[in-house]
């Protein structure tokens, strides 16, 4: 038995009224994570339902409440994915990626890397596979500062690059954009990562080397072998852990990781 993660979250809306709400925080039933035990609380809601989330991992929830949205969430997960040193892997061609693998090619709302192919070319053409993707890494740590409250939700990349501050989902944007640039597959994944300070829902880069996803966290605050994956997108949209149709205002929320010893 491996590395065992303890996940404890608690989120408190008020609600202006009847409102629709698509929650996605649970850790995913995946091959590379094992969920020993789940439980998810929510309050009395009119409409509760489950779908499968982007690209089959991990499932969003569908609730209809009114006035108030309490929900606690906890979790034991143990990570089993296979991680490999990111600079020992060799990219794909273009013409030989697999078909679900094709849109992490393309720009999207945060990550328009069509505007930087440029830059990627100057500051990494002369590196290949998984050592561009490290450089591009560690480019992107040194460029930017985790700085809390320095972006908000519709900040993009670029915004990012000029600014040079943002935080987990600002840094995973920018390694998500400089690798489409570089014609290597990259989506966004949120996690929940052992050791992230301040504690709260993660994200980081995964990227398509080697004919398989690897995460790649710029911030240096979450590792492969103890991060537990909630969602996949094309970026920060299709994998948010609530996104409301309606008013909505936040009370409360906390997020525990810890080492089940």
């Amino acid at each position: 038995m491996g590395l065992q993660m303890s996940i404890s979250v608690e989120l408190d809306y008020a609600l202006s009224g009847p409102t629709d709400l698509l929650l996605q925080l649970e850790a995913a039933l995946i091959p590379e994570q094992i969920v020993h035990r789940a439980h998810i609380d929510l309050p009395p809601v009119s409409h509760f339902a489950r779908l499968a989330a982007h690209d089959q991992v991990g499932d969003r929830i569908w609730v209809r409440a009114d006035e108030r949205l309490t929900v606690r969430y906890e979790a034991i997960v143990e990570p089993r994915r296979i991680v490999t040193p990111i600079e020992a892997l060799e990219a794909v061609a273009p013409h030989r990626l697999p078909a679900e693998t094709v849109d992490y090619l393309l720009p999207s709302r945060f990550c328009p890397s069509d505007t930087q192919q440029e830059l990627a070319f100057q500051e990494f053409g002369h590196l290949q596979g998984g050592e561009k993707v490290a450089a591009i890494r560690d480019w992107v740590s040194r460029r930017l500062r985790y700085v809390p409250g320095s972006s908000n939700a519709q900040t993009t990349a670029v915004d990012s690059l000029r600014s040079g501050a943002g935080v987990c989902r600002d840094f995973a944007h920018l390694v998500i954009t400089l690798c489409r640039a570089s014609a290597i597959p990259a989506r966004f994944a949120s996690v929940y990562g052992l050791g992230v300070e301040p504690q709260d829902f993660h994200a980081v880069a995964e990227v398509f080397l080697g004919g398989a996803w690897h995460l790649v966290d710029a911030t240096g605050m979450s590792f492969p072998e103890s991060v537990a994956k909630i969602a996949i997108g094309p970026d920060a949209s299709g994998a948010a852990f609530l996104t409301s149709y309606g008013e909505a205002v936040l009370q409360h929320q906390s997020v525990q990781v810890d080492c089940v010893l």
